[in-house]
């Protein structure tokens, strides 16, 4: 292993050493300032955001952000080791955000910090983020006005270090059926849950009239239904909730109307900000994955890439099925491998941009 990788490793225990759970990650927060002062990279914080720039800034140049998360879950209950002590046992490294998205934070820190007093061929930006893992207010959200113009992104996130060039937005939308309410006995009222069920029928066998050439069609599934209150009384509201998996082939706005449209039952989106993202093919950030010989594909999992009003490409050491596990773990190799494809991918992206 070579110092850099070391250096991050050892990093990246620190990070599992302090809890950070979403809202709660001042400690984290210190820890990744302190370590890019002592660097020299002047870093800057907004709440519990860490960001610092390259050391030539050119404002003629495109602006490339690095950006992970440093927010971790809560540890589940059946975790049955300490989620915040970094041990390593036969290549892997186990503790809570070890794989989501600590390997993430601690490769692109590095990679950042190789980088930054290159010459590029476009600004570099680092913003080590908060508030990912609960959609919150004060990460990414309101970093980016700070950060001034930003042209695309590299997010960082388990991918196995494929290219995620495509990911699904996501609508959760809360329904009611209305009824009557009525004796059981005498078939008395109108069955509000009847209803629900009529309306969650016509949802599994629904279809959009179009679909996105990149992330398919989009996903529906009812992941929740409770009505009544005794077991002899017609119940007259039955609640259900809808996960919708949009695409870029609809705004959120307009998959929420279509599908109030398409059903009885009152619908109520919990939020529409949530939006999918899907590179163009002969866009830079998929070119320089080609270039680097790294495999694309569209993930399935929402990340902070949502909330970007820029192109953006997710990739990261780790594997996106160890995140919010019991007993997380990320191989060292990965995050190794991760530095490794990290600096290759931003070097053939630099080639593009000087062609």
């Amino acid at each position: 292993m070579d110092a850099r990788s070391a250096q991050a490793l050892d990093l990246l225990k620190q990070l599992i050493a302090t809890p950070s759970p979403s809202r709660d990650e001042g400690a984290t927060a210190d820890l990744l300032y302190a370590f890019l002062a002592e660097r020299g990279a002047a870093p800057e914080r907004l709440a519990n955001n860490v960001y610092a720039r390259a050391a030539e800034f050119d404002p003629a140049r495109p602006a490339l952000l690095l950006n992970s998360h440093h927010d971790t879950v809560r540890p589940a209950a059946s975790w049955t080791r300490d989620p915040y002590a970094p041990v390593v046992e036969e290549g892997r490294l186990y503790g809570l955000g070890s794989n989501d998205a600590g390997a993430s934070v601690a490769a692109l820190t590095a990679v950042f910090l190789a980088m930054r007093n290159r010459p590029l061929p476009f600004n570099l930006y680092l913003a080590l983020t908060a508030e990912e893992e609960c959609s919150g207010e004060r990460g990414i959200r309101a970093l980016l006005p700070v950060l001034g113009r930003i042209d695309m992104a590299l997010v960082g996130e388990p991918t196995g270090m494929r290219a995620a060039v495509g990911e699904r937005g996501l609508v959760v939308l809360d329904c009611e059926a209305h009824g009557v309410s009525g004796h059981a006995a005498r078939d008395e009222g109108v069955n509000a849950l009847y209803r629900a069920l009529d309306d969650i029928a016509r949802l599994r066998t629904f279809r959009f009239e179009r679909e996105s050439p990149l992330l398919g069609p989009i996903g529906i599934a009812v992941t929740g239904i409770a009505a009544g209150t005794q077991h002899n009384v017609v119940p007259d509201r039955c609640r259900f909730v809808v996960d919708v998996r949009t695409t870029d082939a609809y705004t959120n706005e307009e998959t929420v109307e279509i599908l109030r449209a398409a059903i009885r039952s009152e619908v109520v989106p919990r939020s529409t900000r949530i939006r999918a993202s899907a590179l163009a093919d002969d866009h830079p950030l998929v070119g320089a994955a080609r270039a680097a010989g790294l495999e694309t594909f569209v993930s399935p999992t929402t990340s902070d890439r949502t909330l970007m009003p820029f192109p953006a490409l997710k990739m990261g050491p780790g594997e996106s099925s160890r995140s919010h596990t019991a007993d997380e773990y990320v191989l060292v190799a990965e995050v190794e491998q991760g530095i490794r494809i990290y600096t290759e991918y931003l070097e053939k992206l630099g080639e593009l941009f000087m062609q």
